[in-house]
């Protein structure tokens, strides 16, 4: 059984390196390029309408959708800020170095364009699933942007949505900071059993959200989230005052390092390939923000707006602070408190280390309950994404058969290694993506259509504004 677990391993692994190889890390980058240029920046010079946008200045009682712009960023965000930005960036650094972190925030800017394109297809074409409530997602535009021949691309997102979405990366890190951040120094060392107990928790926890809907998964996020973006933030603040004067230094290393080479020893790093560094910022990036795979068109698709504009500038918040905010701070964490250089611990355990070193005694505890906020609220996030790739493919009715087999699988996450489970999901996330990237390219010219009738009309009704107030 051993050798057969071990093949299984490795062959995930190796299917997960060559997916995410040059073709698709072209793929992935090339678009957020694409999309930055042919819209010429216009979504970037919009923050402040992204922001009105986002605390309901234009939100409309009869627009059709079923959560709020607040509520859909939350969906979103709930699945972006968290293992991603704590045990994400973490590996990242533990498998390239500092430099990993440069190619991450490459990404996450191309990543802004991609999440606005992505997330106004989902508002302009939505279809209603089998119970005729109105949804959006990837499978959606493919269907109803590209047509009816184009279906077997979006069973193809849905089949891979419904692996890559599943609970298995967050149930592990979950477990494993519960684990060694607090059960372990309390003396209890068994960990299969303490794993199996923390999973069948969690299984109890997610279970009691998920099969109450999006409704139910909404207003749990959107109070979960905001709470666990202050408290991580201002701990890592913290640490970063306490630290301060070393700030330019380790921005330095993350810069030099991008491009191959230690910025202390002058030693090439990553086996020296810039080709394999940036690989790496890429795909760690993309596990962090999503931007491009698909999930956050989902969530966003079902805003209550009649305005793509208004979803894709709201979407486009994302990469901003997940990763270019929250990921750049647990990296500085983790690199200015030196747990990097150590070799001790990967993932979850690398950034615990990093807290521990600077609040020595409670630093981990710190961590630990910023770890269950955005780790729960993952799960519940992921529930939604994956329930509507299934809702499409077997009809709404049946959508809490994925529910219980979604929940089951929290506890085998729980109990199995880091390795294989990380591999498996970056291998979904690559599946997912394809189909998403395709149809957002193909329609492209529809997004940057509407982008300008919108600010001509948004122009027009000023004008007439300012010659009314005169």
């Amino acid at each position: 059984m051993e050798f057969f677990a071990a093949r299984f391993a490795a062959f995930i692994g190796q299917a997960a390196n060559f997916v995410w190889g040059p073709p698709l890390v072209f793929l992935v980058s090339g678009a957020g390029l694409f999309f930055f240029l042919y819209s010429r920046g216009l979504p970037f010079r919009h923050f402040q309408l992204a922001l009105g946008v986002l605390a309901g200045k234009h939100d409309s009682t009869s627009s059709p959708g079923l959560v709020s712009h607040f509520q859909a960023l939350s969906v979103a965000l709930a699945a972006t800020i968290g293992m991603g930005n704590i045990a994400g960036v973490a590996v990242a650094i533990k498998m390239g170095g500092p430099g990993a972190i440069f190619w991450m925030w490459i990404s996450a800017i191309l990543g802004m364009a991609t999440k606005y394109f992505t997330c106004s297809l989902a508002v302009m074409y939505r279809g209603r699933d089998s119970d005729g409530v109105l949804q959006g997602g990837p499978m959606y535009v493919i269907v109803e942007g590209l047509g009816k021949r184009w279906k077997p691309l979006a069973i193809w997102f849905c089949i891979a949505g419904m692996a890559g979405c599943l609970p298995i990366f967050n149930a592990n890190q979950l477990t494993q900071a519960v684990r060694e951040i607090a059960l372990e120094p309390a003396g209890i060392k068994s960990a299969g059993v303490a794993s199996t107990v923390i999973g069948l928790t969690l299984m109890a926890l997610t279970g009691a959200v998920v099969f109450g809907g999006l409704k139910r998964i909404s207003h749990a996020t959107a109070l979960l989230v905001p709470a666990m973006v202050v408290v991580y933030v201002a701990a890592v603040v913290g640490i970063i005052l306490l630290n301060i004067a070393e700030v330019p230094k380790y921005l330095t290393l993350i810069f030099t390092d991008a491009f191959g080479a230690n910025f202390f020893s002058g030693e090439p790093i990553f086996g020296g390939a810039l080709g394999g560094l940036i690989l790496l910022g890429v795909r760690r990036a993309a596990f962090s923000n999503e931007a491009g795979l698909g999930t956050a068109p989902m969530a966003h698709g079902a805003a209550k707006t009649s305005e793509p504009v208004h979803e894709g500038l709201v979407a486009m918040l994302g990469p901003v602070i997940d990763t270019l905010i929250v990921c750049t701070m647990t990296a500085l964490a983790i690199l200015m408190t030196g747990v990097w250089q150590t070799g001790d611990g990967d993932g979850v355990t690398l950034t615990a280390n990093a807290f521990e070193v600077a609040y020595p005694g409670f630093g981990g505890y710190i961590l630990l309950i910023c770890i269950l906020a955005f780790g729960i609220s993952s799960l519940f996030s992921y529930s939604y994404y994956g329930m509507k790739c299934f809702s499409f493919l077997f009809g709404a009715g049946r959508v809490n058969i994925y529910a219980a087999f979604y929940v089951g699988t929290i506890l085998l996450g729980a109990v199995s290694s880091m390795g294989v489970i990380l591999n498996f999901i970056d291998l979904s996330f690559a599946l997912m993506s394809i189909p998403t990237l395709v149809s957002a390219l193909i329609l492209s010219p529809k997004v940057v259509a509407e982008t300008r009738r919108y600010f001509a009309r948004k122009n027009e009704r000023q004008a007439v504004e300012a010659r009314q107030d005169s």
